[in-house]
């Protein structure tokens, strides 16, 4: 009797998908934790500048092309970030937390109307251009041989099944690997930054010793205004990608944007290393349970023989699969640090 294949490869898959869409959460989450660190301030419109950057793109696209639409995209999301902090949220700075928060919350709802205004309310057709559609690689999985990798699309008689041989193919989008590389550059170049260059030592000083910065001649207001600014610019970068990756739509803000402050939460609000940890770790989260069908009930019954069934009391909420469950594990793990380490798995300060 064959085996049915397709278990592991799909595996793979989704933990590819895991580790990518986490990584396109670090891109988000980076410059919020950035704005953070230096500024004290939690972006609430952080993830409409993602959706700014998204269709800021597409329109660039339509008339520059899509690489150099890439570059200009998140330059311009960080100009319009930069403009926003020089002229309203330095205004409120000094009042406290409260009026920042409401001042981007009030943002995001302003920038959301605008883009339904300019592009509608439906999806735009955004799409990746011609070096980027398609599969990266196939994994080829077959009853008899095993599995194998395959560059690119494997053709479809490679995938058909035959009287004696089971085979199942499971494609990975080019997309997704684009979105990793620049995800994994994005790291290697904030750490250079950061920790390698004057600029950073600057950015570093006005952020523990504000005073002195200013007394070495440093004009600490415009550095944290360029910081906001280049927070703001990734999260135009992560649009872009996240755009020809996924869709392109008003509503994509609202589907990131609870996700990214667990992810900030989680790995410690201010710490770059903690946010891409925590974004791995919740983009695993969100995709590995749907590898499993099996409920609850049904680990229970494997592991201790419980016999669960539907006389059982907590019934309905046993027979959940932890696919069902996947979009509530993020939260739940949320839940789970902040009662036994608010501070977040690599964080060094509560709030």
């Amino acid at each position: 009797m064959t085996e049915r294949p397709g278990a592991v490869d799909q595996l793979i898959i989704n933990l590819l998908n895991g580790f990518s869409s986490g990584l396109l959460l670090f891109m988000l989450s980076s410059g919020l934790t950035l704005i953070f660190s230096m500024m004290g301030v939690l972006n609430f419109a952080h993830a409409s500048f993602y959706m700014v950057g998204a269709y800021i793109g597409y329109a660039l696209t339509g008339v520059v092309g899509f690489w150099p639409a890439l570059v200009l995209a998140p330059l311009v999301v960080g100009a319009l970030g930069a403009l926003f902090e020089r002229g309203a949220l330095r205004r409120v700075h000094k009042f406290g937390h409260v009026p920042e928060l409401l001042i981007t919350f009030g943002l995001s709802y302003v920038l959301l109307e605008v883009v339904q205004l300019i592009w509608g309310r439906t999806s735009v057709p955004f799409t990746p251009p011609t070096q980027l559609q398609g599969s990266a690689f196939t994994l080829v999985q077959s009853s008899v041989e095993g599995m194998r990798l395959v560059w690119g699309q494997a053709p479809a008689e490679m995938c058909q099944n035959t009287a004696s041989v089971l085979l199942s193919c499971s494609r990975f989008p080019m997309t997704r690997v684009f979105m990793m590389g620049v995800a994994l550059l994005m790291l290697v170049a904030l750490w250079a930054l950061l920790t390698r260059t004057r600029i950073g030592l600057v950015i570093q000083a006005a952020l523990t010793h504000p005073e002195m910065a200013e007394a070495l001649g440093h004009n600490v207001p415009r550095v944290l205004m360029l910081v906001f600014g280049s927070g703001c610019a990734l999260a135009g970068l992560a649009g872009v990608i996240g755009g020809i990756t996924f869709i392109t739509e008003p509503s994509m803000a609202a589907v990131v944007g609870s996700i990214i402050f667990v992810v900030v939460v989680v790995g410690g609000i201010g710490s770059l290393a903690g946010a891409f940890v925590g974004s791995i770790l919740v983009g695993l989260l969100q995709t590995l349970p749907l590898t499993v069908d099996g409920s609850l009930a049904t680990l229970l019954n494997q592991l201790f023989g419980a016999g669960i069934g539907p006389s059982t009391p907590g019934w309905p909420l046993l027979r959940i699969t932890l696919a069902q469950a996947a979009p509530i594990l993020p939260y739940l793990l949320l839940v789970l640090i902040l009662i036994f380490r608010p501070k977040g798995l690599l964080g060094t300060r509560e709030g």
